[in-house]
C-alpha cells in the first residue's frame, strides 16, 4: 500500500486539475498578481488578529484578570502535539 502525502485531503491529481482550471480562467500572466493579492489579504487578517489578542490581553491584564492558565493549556496542548507527531512516526515507518 502506497501512501502519498495530501494537502487539505487533496491528491496531487486534483492540485494540478484546479491549477489547470486556474490558468485557463485566469490566464498566466494575472495569476501571479491573483497570488499577490491573497497573500497580501491574508498578511492583513493575521495582523489583525494579532492586533485583537494584544488588545484582549492588555485589556485583561489592566483589569487585573489572571492570563496565566493560556499559557499553561498552550504547553498541555503543545506536549500533546508532540506525543501524537512520536507516536504517529512510528505508525507511519511501520506501514
Amino acid at each position: 500500500m502506497i501512501i502519498q502525502p495530501t494537502l487539505l485531503f487533496i491528491s496531487g491529481g486534483e492540485i494540478a486539475f484546479i491549477l489547470f482550471i486556474a490558468v485557463m480562467v485566469f490566464g498566466a500572466d494575472k495569476l501571479p498578481e491573483i497570488a499577490r493579492g491573497l497573500g497580501k489579504g491574508m498578511r492583513v487578517l493575521k495582523d489583525a488578529t494579532n492586533d485583537i489578542k494584544h488588545e484582549i490581553t492588555k485589556t485583561a491584564e489592566k483589569n487585573g484578570v489572571d492570563t496565566s492558565f493560556t499559557k499553561e493549556i498552550s504547553n498541555e496542548v503543545n506536549k500533546a502535539k508532540e506525543e501524537l507527531d512520536d507516536f504517529t512516526g512510528s505508525v507511519k515507518r511501520n506501514l
